[in-house]
């Protein structure tokens, strides 16, 4: 089941990332572009990196997840993969 948010371009869909706040249209959460924009990659240059979005849409996740902060930092700590699981040649120092 899709549900709209109080953001346009942000649904839920029970189907893809178990309900995780998604882009309409798309299977990128919000997670995804917040942890592009964290590693410093600008919102502009967001769409020259995965072009089925549009800015409006990323801003939108950005904004998303600042009213949202709390709930995407969760998924972000979900969905982080242990260190013991990382090879050591790709670890960042």
């Amino acid at each position: 089941m899709v549900r709209t948010t109080e953001h346009c371009h942000i649904v839920r869909n029970d189907e893809i990332l178990s309900g995780e706040p998604i882009i309409k249209g798309t299977r990128t959460s919000v997670r995804a572009i917040v942890e592009m924009w964290r590693l410093g990659v600008s919102p502009e240059e967001i769409p020259h990196r995965l072009p089925h979005l549009g800015l409006a849409q990323v801003f939108d996740a950005l904004s998303y997840y600042l009213d949202h902060q709390v709930e995407i930092n969760e998924c972000i700590e979900r969905n982080r993969i242990p260190d013991e699981l990382i090879d050591p040649r790709v670890r960042q120092a």
